[in-house]
């Protein structure tokens, strides 16, 4: 199955930077415990200082490792990913500071990693790509991401998402084949149906705040799909649902999201 093809079931729940609620988040442990808990696993990714692809949310690294910890890095404040090397980041911790008094170390994961787990396991991944134009061009990020989806061989089991739309349209144009998204907060692009069909994308990402069923049945009329973010209640999920959105994005796999 292509995840195209996945996208037009109903009632889809992906796992927001994997099983978030009980691993942390966007490790491969996460990944792990995710499986038969969602439809499809979303994660996020960012490239190191020599363009390594890791997997990583925020844009620096104090909330989610232990970089503080290290005295040998404290001249490296506000501690951006984008100024370490991938041989740097192996140094730190990615879990004990969400097990708290446990000592439970967490590896970097690298997309690379990510991408040979969903092959391995035959599942679906929705890469978001964080906007990094203040420390590489466009052009150079959606090239070194492509790279690896093509060398891993696994575009049928991928969907690229983003805040930065014009990362979009570059990834249109390397992996035509590949759906991609539109990732949104706060407010509608002007024209949205038109800057929609402008990006060439098959999907529209919102949160909560800006679904409006008039909207939903618009774009899925047109043949737009649209996923919901970040979804962790169960009623929530259900009205979504029965509104026209495809998919939602939860932290609580653990919690009764499929209810249709």
């Amino acid at each position: 199955m292509k995840f195209l093809e996945l996208m037009k079931k109903k009632g889809l729940v992906a796992a927001h930077r994997g099983a978030r609620s009980i691993a942390p988040e966007n490790t491969l442990s996460a990944l792990k415990k995710s499986i038969g808990k969602c439809d499809f696993i979303e994660i996020d990714v960012q490239l190191s200082k020599d363009r390594t692809v890791i997997v990583m949310h925020d844009n620096t690294l104090q909330r989610t490792t232990n970089i503080a910890e290290i005295d040998s890095f404290r001249d490296k404040k506000p501690y951006r990913v984008c100024d370490f090397m991938f041989e740097e980041l192996c140094m730190l911790d990615y879990g004990s500071w969400f097990y708290k008094y446990k000592n439970h170390k967490e590896p970097l994961l690298t997309l690379k990693r990510a991408l040979e787990f969903i092959k391995e396991n035959s599942l679906f991944i929705n890469i978001e790509i964080k906007d990094m134009s203040n420390c590489f061009e466009d052009r150079i990020v959606i090239e070194t991401i492509a790279k690896e989806i093509e060398e891993a061989g696994v575009q049928e089991r991928v969907l690229i998402s983003s805040f930065r739309h014009e990362y979009l349209i570059i990834v249109k144009e390397k992996l035509p084949n590949v759906p991609s998204a539109a990732l949104v907060e706060g407010r509608d692009p002007d024209n949205l149906l038109e800057y929609l069909k402008s990006l060439k994308v098959d999907a529209y990402h919102i949160d909560n705040a800006l679904v409006d069923k008039t909207k939903v049945k618009m774009l899925r009329e047109i043949g737009f799909f649209v996923g919901v973010y970040t979804v962790n209640n169960p009623q929530l999920a259900k009205e979504l649902f029965e509104i026209g959105v495809n998919y939602i994005f939860s932290d609580c796999l653990n919690k009764k999201l499929k209810v249709i």
